[in-house]
């Protein structure tokens, strides 16, 4: 019973957590704020509905493959998102209203 409600409660979390990286993703004005709220958001919208599915099986199989997947997440997020900004960076994409300290563009796009 009270499994039951921690379980919705993370399938609630994590489905409002991935709705605001959708959000995020058609809202934004930039592409490095989009990239921000996609992975962030992201990220943690399908780690709590993983672990709202291994909680339901409760079985070893199930919480090995959701926790794998959990940190797989957590390691290749933020490497993907760094190299979709230096992509767009080095591609010259229009930025919406950040300023670049002296010198960074140079040391920035090599």
């Amino acid at each position: 019973m009270i499994a039951d409600y921690i379980m919705a409660g993370f399938i609630l979390l994590g489905g409002f957590f991935c709705f605001v990286a959708g959000l995020g993703v058609l809202r934004l004005p930039d592409v490095l704020i989009r990239m921000h709220a996609s992975t962030k958001a992201g990220t943690l919208g399908s780690g709590l509905i993983l672990i709202a599915v291994a909680i339901f099986f409760a079985d070893t199989g199930t919480i090995t493959r959701a926790v794998a997947t959990i940190l797989f997440l957590l390691i290749t997020a933020p490497v993907a998102a760094h190299m979709i900004g230096r992509a767009a960076f080095r591609s010259r994409v229009p930025l919406w209203n950040t300023k670049l300290e002296e010198g960074a563009e140079e040391k920035l796009s090599r």
